[in-house]
């Protein structure tokens, strides 16, 4: 055991790169949606949904990571690569799936409070990922992963 556990952590370069990966895909993610609307709104950088998918950028990164470590040939790659078809596959379908279906409660909910029957908070409707969303988020985290390795 090393007198540090935390500095272990600190020192994984998987980890790393991924979160990093994970931040430039979310930043990306800001900085479109401030030119898109000329405004900035921090749910941006928190929440999920958008192009491009961070969730697709980092667990790609990861699996990418491990490759490139310890070979791509290897049990970790394996589990990384399985756990980021798992995560894109989720971002773009059940999730999104979820999104449509509250933006169509949300216009049911308009509807009814308009016509003074109810009154509810709205639901949060950008929470899954275009398979286009995911497909750029996978190669951004790919790109990313490949330079910041050779570069760390």
């Amino acid at each position: 055991m090393h007198p540090h556990p935390l500095s272990d952590i600190f020192n994984n370069k998987l980890l790393a790169i991924t979160l990093t990966v994970w931040a430039i895909a979310q930043g990306i993610k800001v900085i479109l949606g401030v030119v898109r609307e000329r405004r900035f709104n921090f749910k941006w950088f928190i929440g999920t949904g958008g192009m491009p998918s961070s969730h697709a950028a980092g667990a790609t990164a990861l699996a990418t990571t491990c490759g490139l470590q310890d070979g791509f040939d290897s049990g970790y790659f394996a589990l990384a690569a399985v756990f980021a078809l798992v995560t894109m596959f989720d971002a773009q379908g059940v999730r999104r799936a979820a999104g449509e279906q509250a933006a169509l409660l949300n216009q049911i909910l308009d509807d009814m409070y308009w016509k003074g029957k109810i009154e509810s908070d709205r639901l949060i409707e950008l929470i899954g990922h275009t398979p286009l969303q995911v497909i750029i988020g996978a190669l951004l985290g790919f790109v990313l992963a490949v330079f910041l390795f050779r570069v760390w």
